[in-house]
């Protein structure tokens, strides 16, 4: 679904063609000593305009695909490694190991350590993912970074532990492994997704919102411009009083 912020964007864009338009048809009676309001200028701003929206789509659909890969991948991290404790529990590792494995698992489940055994039973569900869309440019990464440390940490401590020879084929240590390089490589992706999106849409508020040489800005200028030659009750004039632009609040 499109935002209302989105919708106001491209209804700036969209109302700039039409004042642009009418500029145009006014011929040499349009004449402005502005070289920003020229119309090749005009012109030249409103398809920058529209690639800049269009750029924004496609970064915002790149960003929400990565997104959404990433956490469906994530999805199962907080259940396997709760799996992880308890399979180096039954092979009767040193205490020593299942504390440290159970330590590293409360960081991951995001519970307080306190050492007890009984807690890995209990698994805490995957974290989803409800920030509201306009949002999700702004959650934190680190998130994603923490559970992909201690995920390594875990498959580290399994590693070094001799009697770790699961018969499940999930549990092995080259699945943990290549489990771990495939989280690494799709927060990798929705990082830089992210920054992608972001550059997107500060290259879209300057140019639309920009003082003075922004869109927006430009096409208040423009109809002052024509308000000044022709008149406020002169038909010109009110053929484009009424087209609207705002100052979308980013």
């Amino acid at each position: 679904m499109t935002s209302t912020s989105e919708t106001g964007h491209a209804k700036n864009v969209a109302n700039f063609e039409d004042l642009v338009s009418f500029c145009t048809a006014y011929g040499t009676a349009y004449n402005p000593s502005n070289d920003h309001l020229l119309i090749p200028q005009l012109q030249t701003l409103h398809h920058d305009a529209k690639i800049m929206l269009q750029t924004v789509k496609t970064n915002k659909t790149a960003f929400d695909n990565a997104c959404n890969a990433r956490e469906i991948a994530f999805a199962p991290l907080k259940k396997l490694c709760t799996r992880i404790v308890n399979a180096l529990e039954s092979i009767n590792a040193t205490q020593q190991t299942i504390d440290d494995a159970i330590t590293i698992n409360h960081k991951i489940q995001g519970k307080r350590s306190n050492n007890s055994k009984k807690d890995t039973d209990t698994e805490v569900p995957p974290t989803e993912d409800t920030t509201p869309e306009g949002n999700k440019i702004s959650v934190s990464q680190q998130g994603y970074d923490s559970l992909i440390d201690n995920f390594s940490k875990l498959i580290v401590l399994v590693s070094g532990e001799p009697l770790y020879i699961p018969n499940e084929s999930d549990l092995n240590v080259a699945a943990l492994n290549a489990r771990f390089t495939n989280l690494e490589t799709l927060n990798t992706v929705a990082i830089d997704r992210t920054t992608a999106y972001s550059n997107a849409l500060i290259a879209r508020n300057t140019l639309l919102y920009k003082p003075a040489l922004g869109l927006v800005d430009i096409a208040l200028s423009v109809k002052k411009y024509v308000k000044s030659v022709f008149g406020a009750s002169n038909s010109q004039y009110k053929q484009i009083s009424g087209i609207k632009f705002k100052k979308t609040k980013i």
